[in-house]
């Protein structure tokens, strides 16, 4: 059985990261460890379970982000979470927005370590795969060390050694959630001094991680690194991080790729799923290539996703200059890890 790997994730991010963007990614990156969306405890107990949990065998390793503060609720959902068979799971301590903190959870619970702390516990006695937290490194303006220190060992106290850090504070008052990822500053520096004081923790970075060659670099630095937005916007990126920590792992092509999304969509849509949730986080795989503007056209274009044919990525694909007339087929792109 592989050890758990932690050196490339690719962030948890709300209205994202469906089962669809997992897909996807996991074909560009064969390794990294993929997130969901934050899905919130009351949604897993009282909601449609299988919507929320589904996903493809080939995303794994996959992890099921839980956003709760009440320790029976969420290990029960943890619970859940190991059932479906998901590889980690992960407590959002780092999500900043109004709604999440009306709900008592994300960031603003670590102004709460000993709630944090039972709830961690709850779910390690429900489940048998890793817990994890993913958090940030204060609250509004206080940059105290000490502060995320002691939250850190107080959860590492439970047994916890996965933290996924984001390097920035959360303001909870006054910024938006995009604000809240684009201003408060960077500090690499808080969350290298938390390597040094836990060094027998994985630490993964998260934060700021614009390319490969900044994300490779902090991979280096730390026990792993978790891109978000940058993954979303330029997809290949996780290829080009990907070919510097595991060399010897065959990454398929753009045409493959476009073969393999074409086979997937026909599958899904087959069930029910529309054609545009599946095209769209496959907006920016061509950014940079000449012809970028018309894929994003064609596969962002309303009236043309209606029709919920899947043949339109394969017309997207050749409407690109000097693009092959067909991709060229790979067997199974997934067996490439």
């Amino acid at each position: 059985m592989t050890s758990p790997d932690w050196r490339l994730c690719v962030a948890p991010m709300i209205d994202v990261t469906d089962r669809h963007c997992r897909y996807f990614h996991r074909l560009l990156a064969p390794r990294a460890r993929l997130y969901t969306e934050m899905i919130t405890t009351g949604a897993l107990l009282h909601g449609n379970v299988a919507r929320h949990l589904d996903f493809d065998a080939a995303e794994h390793p996959v992890a099921l982000q839980l956003g709760g503060s009440e320790p029976d609720a969420l290990a029960q959902a943890a619970r859940m979470g190991e059932q479906w068979g998901y590889d980690e799971i992960n407590l959002n301590c780092g999500c900043p927005s109004e709604r999440v903190q009306r709900g008592s959870f994300g960031a603003c619970l670590m102004a709460e370590p000993d709630l944090v702390a039972d709830c961690m516990k709850a779910m390690q006695d429900a489940v048998s795969v890793p817990v994890t937290v993913k958090h940030r490194l204060g609250l509004d303006y206080d940059e105290s060390y000490a502060f995320v220190r002691d939250f850190v060992g107080k959860i590492y106290d439970t047994g916890c050694r996965v933290f996924v850090a984001h390097a920035r504070n959360a303001v909870l008052k006054g910024l938006s959630p995009k604000d809240n990822r684009e201003i408060p500053p960077l500090r690499y520096d808080v969350v290298a001094q938390l390597k040094r004081d836990f060094p027998d923790c994985t630490i993964v970075l998260n934060g700021g991680l614009a390319d490969a060659a900044q994300s490779v670099h902090a991979a280096g630095q730390f026990d792993g690194v978790m891109l978000g937005r940058a993954a979303w916007h330029n997809p290949r990126v996780l290829s080009e991080v990907s070919m510097q920590l595991w060399p010897s792992v065959r990454l398929p092509s753009d045409a493959q790729v476009v073969d393999a999304m074409t086979a997937y969509a026909a599958d899904q849509v087959a069930r029910g799923v529309p054609l545009r949730v599946i095209t769209r986080p496959m907006l920016g795989l061509v950014n940079s290539q000449s012809g970028a503007r018309r894929w994003r056209r064609l596969l962002s274009d309303p009236t043309r996703l209606a029709a919920n044919d899947p043949a339109l990525i394969y017309e997207a694909w050749r409407s690109l200059r000097n693009g092959p007339r067909e991709p060229q087929l790979l067997d199974d792109p997934l067996a490439a890890a």
